[in-house]
């Protein structure tokens, strides 16, 4: 795990390590046999499987990766018309963390993420990559990214909370 501290302004930013990642697209949540919440923005938790509802028929279902063979059996009883893509490898999740996260947050993107519940989550931008945040406490929040955009996310996420901690 890659982790940048910065002390003063009280912010961390660190990879998190691989995780199974699911888009699933379905017409029916309860057809799938997993708890799928039908609030956009809304996500629930099962044992160590997380389900974020990205649309009316999209979700992000994530769990570790050792979960990975139990998640896709489930998810190939489903009965109905539906679409289940592994996106593990294609993102990056980052852990950002402290006092200052949301100025953190608030260099790239433009939600007010102060209205953000905790547990919730929502699909925005951070600059000009799409991005997926989850707010996991007050001061906490995973930022998921393609891969392909880690790299430009992680050096402003960087700069910024260097930035921060100088008082810039």
């Amino acid at each position: 795990m890659n982790a940048m501290t910065s002390p003063r302004a009280g912010v961390t930013v660190a990879e998190l390590p691989p995780a199974t990642r699911i888009s699933l697209r379905l017409a029916d949540p309860a057809a799938a046999g997993l708890s799928l919440p039908t609030a956009v923005g809304a996500r629930s938790a099962e044992g160590s499987r997380t389900a974020l509802c990205l649309g009316p028929d999209e979700w992000l279902v994530e769990a570790p990766e050792a979960d990975r063979d139990a998640l896709l059996a489930a998810l190939a009883g489903i009965s109905q018309p539906h679409s289940a893509v592994e996106v593990s490898d294609r993102e990056i999740t980052y852990a950002l963390e402290g006092p200052a996260v949301l100025d953190l947050l608030a260099t790239g993107c433009p939600r007010d993420l102060a209205r953000l519940a905790v547990g919730a989550g929502t699909r925005t931008v951070f600059d000009t990559a799409q991005v997926v945040l989850t707010r996991e406490a007050e001061d906490r929040f995973h930022l998921t990214v393609w891969r392909s955009f880690a790299p430009h996310v992680r050096a402003l996420l960087d700069l910024a909370a260097r930035e921060l901690a100088t008082g810039l």
